[in-house]
Parts: C-alpha cells; structure tokens; sequence
C-alpha cells in the first residue's frame, strides 16, 4: 500500500499523512463513485441522441405552466442531474428573460452527481432497509422546484405569464452507439478532472487545517484550525441536528465541490484510502448522526446553494451579482427551514 511504501523510503510522517489522509482518502472517496455516474450519464445522452429530449420538454409544457416555468425548463433540470453547471448554462435556450432566471435559480434543487456520494453515504449508513430514502431525494428536489415556482410567480420580480412554447422537433432516431459513450465519457471526463483539482485542492486544505494549528504546529485535529472554525460557526447548524464542528466545516467545504463533503470526512477522521464503504467511515459517521439528523443534513446537501463552478455559471448566466446573491440566499434559506423543520419535527415524533 502507499502508506508501507511511505514508512520504508522514511517519508516524514507530515508528507505521509498529507497523502494518504489529505489527497488519497480525499480524493479516493470521491472517484469510487465514478462507475455509477458513468451509467446515468449513459441513459441521459441516450435520451438527447435519440430526440426525445424535446418531446418531453413539449409534454411538459402544460404541466410547467402550473407553477410559472415552460416546457423548456425541462431540459436544463434533466441535464443537472448529470452536473448543475451545464444544466444553468442550458437555460440560455429560453427566450424570456424571468422564466430563464427562474430556471437558473431552482435548477440546482435537482439532485446533480456531485451530491449522490454524500447521498450514499448517509443512506447506506442509516437507511440501509429502506430504498425510499435516495428516491425520495429526487422526490424532494422536484417538489421544492414546483413549490419556489409558484412562490416566485406570485412576487412582482417574476410576474406575468410564461412566453408561448416554439420548439422544433427533431425526427425520432436510433442514437450511435459511439455518439452516446463520447458524450458520457466527456461528461464523466468533467466530473474526473473536478474531482483532480478543486476536490484534490480542498482535501489538501482541509487536511492543513486539521493538521495544524493557528501556531502552525502540529496537533490532533480536535485542537486544529479547523475545529476552531468549526466550532466558531457551529452553533448556526444546531437546530438541523448536525452542529459538531466536524460537521460544520463539510457544509462549508460542500460550497467548493458537494463531492468534498465525503473527502472531508474521510480526512477529519484521519481513515486514509476511506471510501463511501469504509467500515471506519461508516462508523464514525453512526455516531455524529442519528437517522433523523443525518436526513436532515441530506436534504440541507440537496437544496443549498450549489458549489463555486455552479455559482460562476450562475453569475455568468445571469450577468449580474444582485441576482446571482439572490438565488445563493433563496436556496440556502430554503434549505436551511426545511431541514430544520425535519429535525425538530422528526426528533419529537
């Protein structure tokens, strides 16, 4: 292993703990989850090659009109499933100027890949028997997406009616094979290189933090930097169930990369080449959270403000900061009151 390689060329044991607990238990956690967001990304530009897309977008129509969006929405809320950031920069195929802002604000409530690992993680920790919970996060994301559409519609910043739907349908066609891996391997390529630089940065800091402390001294981490940070904004998440400076400091990582959460974790708890499966991550992991808590810390993963890449095409697409800290502020308060109200009303019941 790369630890017994370390010990026998005498690495000192900073650098060795810089690798295998920063980069590799960091980055490592994250990239085990490759294969299966391969798979989705396969079916999805399935359904793109073969134009089906804008069938659906079509019969959707109706249904989006309801709560203040178009048909058009659709698309980009079916591509954020595979990642936020060209699901926001999708929107700019919608004509009218509120329902494209509209769009690019709730968008992100759709479960992308990069939160699927924090998902598995706590599900197969605390919810092993009950394969409603990873849905029912889906279930959730669409239900807040209607539900901020027609809040927003009834505000005078997104009043008036949807622009009529114009959109050419393409023939029916079976997809090329070789058309449909490019673009899953391009998109799993996005998700590699994500996970090789922003996620390699942030484990690398978080294992600094954790590792020293304002001295710049090496300690344990419950004396770190980290957790003199961690425990500074602690109390804000106590009423969700999750306020242990552990905790805090994976949500604040969670706005640089949703993937970082896991590799957070698994550098705090110092498990090395962890992956979601760890048995040690696993356990401590048990005893942070009680099934209550942790689906509230799910649900808070789920509808807060999407990480740093997403919040730039956000600001990109919106072409103004006024509104790109509007949507940042409408979708961590969303997400702040609802997992709040399932811890406290879970908790008691």
């Amino acid at each position: 292993s790369v630890s017994s390689y370390l010990e026998s060329v005498a690495a000192a044991p900073w650098l060795q703990s810089l690798i295998t607990d920063g980069i590799i238990g960091g980055v490592g956690a994250v990239l085990g989850f490759v294969p299966q967001l391969m798979i989705l990304f396969f079916f999805i530009s399935f359904l793109e090659d073969c134009g089906y897309m804008a069938r659906v977008a079509f019969i959707m129509d109706r249904i989006f009109r309801q709560f203040g969006l178009s048909g058009k929405s659709f698309i980009p809320m079916l591509v954020g499933t595979g990642c936020s950031v060209p699901g926001i920069m999708a929107c700019r195929t919608i004509e009218n100027d509120l329902d494209r802002k509209m769009t690019i604000i709730l968008t992100p409530f759709i479960p992308c890949g990069a939160k699927l690992p924090v998902f598995a993680l706590f599900v197969g920790t605390f919810f092993p028997t009950q394969s409603w919970v990873g849905p029912s996060m889906y279930i959730l994301g669409i239900s807040m997406v209607i539900i901020s559409g027609i809040i927003l519609k009834k505000t005078k910043l997104f009043g008036g009616e949807p622009a009529p739907f114009v959109m050419e349908l393409p023939a029916y066609r079976m997809p090329r094979l070789k058309n449909v891996l490019i673009h899953m391997w391009e998109r799993a390529r996005a998700f590699i290189i994500k996970a090789g630089t922003i996620i390699f940065l942030a484990a690398g800091l978080v294992w600094f933090l954790q590792a020293f402390n304002w001295s710049l001294q090496l300690v344990e981490a419950e004396e770190s930097i980290l957790a003199a940070m961690g425990r500074f904004i602690a109390p804000i998440f106590m009423p969700l169930g999750f306020g242990t400076w552990q905790s805090s400091m994976a949500v604040i990582t969670g706005f640089l990369a949703k993937e970082a959460v896991v590799s957070t974790y698994g550098v705090l708890f110092g498990l090395g080449e962890a992956t979601e499966s760890d048995p040690g991550l696993i356990s401590h992991i048990s005893q942070m959270f009680t099934p209550v808590s942790a689906y509230a810390f799910m649900v808070f993963t789920l509808l807060a403000s999407p990480c740093f890449a997403a919040l730039g095409a956000i600001r990109s697409e919106m072409g103004s900061w006024k509104w790109t800290i509007f949507a940042m502020l409408w979708q961590s308060g969303l997400a702040y009151i609802l997992a709040m109200l399932i811890y406290q009303v879970g908790s008691r019941v």
